[in-house]
């Protein structure tokens, strides 16, 4: 038997991202941090639960970690597109070592109340925040793209091992030695990520030597996100599960004390269980993923999820509430992680950090705003009503939502396409613009309704690429006639524009531009904006 698994790991191990030097040791940081990250929270949930007996202040504590999403989650995204991620992995585990050993040191002191708890958490929660997009988009510098499926089951599995042990951990510290102490060593995990991150390969240079500014990277996301039905469908999925998933975070502490009457070591339990499910969730991933569509996968989890909370919410048992968190752990990685798979394989590499970032805000921001809900359900009613209710409204969102579908993303959806010389000798500064560009178009009468379906098709991939507006226009009095125009704020942002386009791109705008009229040269005009 030891030989054969030595054998089967061996196997594992040849065929995985594993094998590369630089994603393992990146691998094993983000365990790390996971570890401490989890670890800091169940403590700080914990403690809250010792300084007050309110079902709503406990929840407070997971809205102090997410908010942060709310306030911060778009800047994130838009910085790991800009500035080199390696220096944003550093700066965040040191601000993470910092503010968790400074709430464990208050704590040892006996200087923690609920406002500094939760003002401390809200910062971790903020470092997090800037940290977990720049640490989810470098798993594509590290692996190939046939990789990329394992790698973030991978990544998903390192996050919910250390869900697994972490809260296990974490409780049991705490019923050692106590809150404070447990918070410094917690700490402790977040520096091994600041030398993994040494080895991730440096950014490429801006175009034109001029790299994005933040806000108009702020901007550029959210266009993108807006004019990408793909990556709309993936945040409507996101939100309408992880708004009644995160009755299952916020009650967790008070499912434990009073409907379990369990301490500090069997909350652990629980949220250990939840992560070994999450483990086992995120391993069947690659294999699911092979037989079923992207679609399929997302929906069963979520109706799993639905089934276990009420499992959680019928039982008195420990057992069966233990269940319960398994089948919850393994759905949550399920449809997290199918969801940022599909995501990373359908964002090109440009906004691929704000893509993931967008996901994340949907998260966080439901986590936010849906625990301090469930809390006051709790409140009014019980924790059991309020995790039945959240599972029937999981299920009637599925039910709505089912026209909504998911998919995995192509080669040609990131793959930059190929783009002619501008041919203009003396070009405008990086800085100039607005520019307008106009394209003419001479179509013939049998072709007119297929190119007026294909030229309107060329919209989205515009506004998504760069341009602020966009509109086609037919000549009066001149048959066959038809004017393209869009307008993007600088000659900067253009030039990142016909970068951007991709192969899927390239090919939408043949559809259209290979119903030229043969007789008419396709005419391409740039205007320069005057004040």
């Amino acid at each position: 038997m030891p030989k054969r698994l030595a054998s089967l790991a061996s196997t594992f191990f040849a065929a995985s991202p594993l094998r590369h030097p630089a994603y393992r040791a990146f691998y094993a940081g983000s365990i790390a941090v996971g570890l401490g990250y989890t670890m800091q929270t169940t403590v700080a949930a914990w403690l809250m639960a010792t300084l007050t007996p309110s079902p709503v202040m406990v929840s407070l504590v997971q809205t102090a970690s997410t908010a942060p999403a709310l306030v911060f989650g778009l800047v994130a995204g838009a910085i790991g597109d800009i500035v080199d991620r390696r220096r944003i992995i550093v700066v965040t585990q040191a601000v993470l070592i910092a503010a968790t050993a400074l709430l464990g040191l208050a704590a040892l002191a006996g200087l923690v109340g609920p406002l500094t708890l939760l003002g401390l958490t809200f910062v971790i929660g903020a470092a997090f925040v800037f940290y977990q997009p720049a640490q989810s988009s470098s798993v594509n510098d590290l692996v190939s793209r046939a990789e990329l499926s394992q790698a973030v089951s991978l990544n998903a599995v390192a996050f919910n091992v250390s869900r697994a042990f972490g809260p296990a951990l974490a409780g049991a510290l705490a019923a050692w030695v106590g809150s404070g102490s447990a918070l410094i060593a917690s700490s402790v995990f977040f520096a091994g990520m600041i030398f993994a991150a040494r080895r991730l390969p440096p950014r490429p240079p801006a175009h034109l030597g001029v790299p994005e500014r933040l806000l108009s990277g702020v901007q550029s996301g959210v266009r993108y996100v807006r004019h990408s039905p793909a990556m709309r469908a993936f945040i409507v999925r996101t939100l309408s599960f992880t708004v009644c998933a995160s009755a299952l975070w916020a009650l967790l502490p008070v499912i434990a004390r009073d409907q379990l009457a369990l301490g500090a070591g069997g909350y652990g339990f629980l949220f250990g269980t939840f992560g070994v499910g999450a483990v086992a969730g995120a391993i069947s991933i690659p294999r699911q993923l092979k037989v079923r569509s992207l679609n399929r996968v997302v929906f069963t989890a979520m109706v799993l999820w639905a089934a276990a909370s009420v499992l959680i919410a019928a039982t008195l048992d420990v057992w069966f509430a233990a269940a319960g968190a398994f089948g919850c752990g393994a759905a949550w990685v399920t449809v997290h992680a199918s969801l940022s798979t599909g995501t990373q394989t359908t964002a090109p590499a440009w906004v691929r950090t704000r893509a993931v970032a967008m996901n994340l805000v949907a998260v966080q921001a439901c986590l936010a705003l849906g625990s301090p809900l469930w809390g006051w359900v709790a409140s009014v009613f019980d924790t059991r009503f309020a995790m039945a209710l959240s599972a029937a409204i999981l299920l009637a969102l599925v039910l709505l939502n089912r026209g909504v579908r998911v998919r995995m993303g192509s080669e040609a959806d990131v793959t930059p396409g190929q783009h002619d010389d501008l041919g203009i000798d003396v070009e405008p500064g990086p800085d100039d613009g607005p520019i307008l560009i106009q394209i003419e178009y001479q179509i013939d009468p049998p072709d007119r309704e297929a190119f007026l379906q294909a030229i309107h098709r060329v919209g989205p991939t515009r506004r998504r690429n760069g341009a602020t507006s966009w509109r086609v226009f037919r000549a009066i009095g001149a048959e066959g006639r038809y004017v393209e125009r869009y307008i993007v704020e600088s000659w900067a942002e253009y030039v990142r524009l016909r970068s951007r386009m991709t192969m899927s791109d390239r090919a939408v705008l043949s559809q259209a531009q290979d119903l030229q009229s043969a007789e008419v040269p396709l005419k391409v005009t740039r205007f320069l904006g005057l004040d």
